[in-house]
């Protein structure tokens, strides 16, 4: 691949990382502001956490800037709905 497709292909990361990891505001604000994690799957914020993580260090590993970056977000974001549930049950 020449610069110019490099370039487009890490845009195009960098864009689906943002999708990917916007897709969690939603869900941090509501239990945030509302105290209620009632609705929200342990289960299933457990292993995207783990998950995520996984992916941070991989993008690590192979120096791969949009994969750290979406999934050092989402773990932040993820993580923060995970421990409200922790917490709040």
């Amino acid at each position: 691949m020449n610069g110019s497709e490099m370039q487009l292909v890490t845009l195009i990361g960098l864009l689906a990382g943002t999708l990917t990891t916007i897709a969690y505001v939603p869900q941090v604000v509501k239990s945030w502001r509302s105290g209620s994690t009632s609705d929200v799957s342990l289960t299933m914020f457990a292993i995207m956490v783990s998950g995520v993580t996984l992916w941070l260090i991989y993008g690590a590993f192979v120096h791969d800037i949009p994969i750290m970056v979406a999934n050092g977000a989402t773990l932040l974001l993820a993580g923060t709905v995970l421990v409200l549930k922790i917490r709040n049950g």
